[in-house]
């Protein structure tokens, strides 16, 4: 099985839980939210599984493709991207939590964007000859 299907198949049904974790229980995921960032240790440790995460997909998959594959080199990235922002600028992360998820309609879009994303890396994946 190629790596890039490997990956979609694990991060494609996370994606799709989550997703519908945030647009079922929005309060739950915007009280979390809003403790996490103010808690140094989680956003130290989310930083970390999130660079290691990252660098695990794009060295396993870091082809930039024509094709649907593309996306599991992007959410490689952006979780580099990410784990690198949490561990090098840490005081950045609550301001930027605070804009991202301000609110039940900024919240609500961001649980449709990570569940297409799911849902579309679960669909590719799965339908994908092994």
């Amino acid at each position: 099985m190629a790596a890039a299907v490997w990956i979609a198949r694990l991060v494609g049904p996370v994606f799709v839980a989550i997703g519908l974790g945030i647009l079922l229980n929005a309060d739950f995921y915007a009280g979390a939210i809003v403790e996490a960032v103010h808690s140094p240790t989680l956003v130290y440790l989310s930083g970390v599984a999130s660079l290691l995460a990252g660098l695990a997909i794009v060295n396993a998959y870091g082809t930039w493709s024509a094709d649907w594959r593309v996306v599991v080199t992007i959410v490689g990235w952006l979780c580099i991207v990410g784990g690198i922002v949490r561990i090098v600028l840490p005081g950045v992360v609550g301001s930027l939590a605070t804009r991202l998820y301000s609110g039940p309609i900024e919240l609500a879009i961001i649980g449709v964007i990570v569940l297409i994303v799911g849902a579309f890396l679960s669909f590719k994946s799965y339908r994908a000859s092994a």
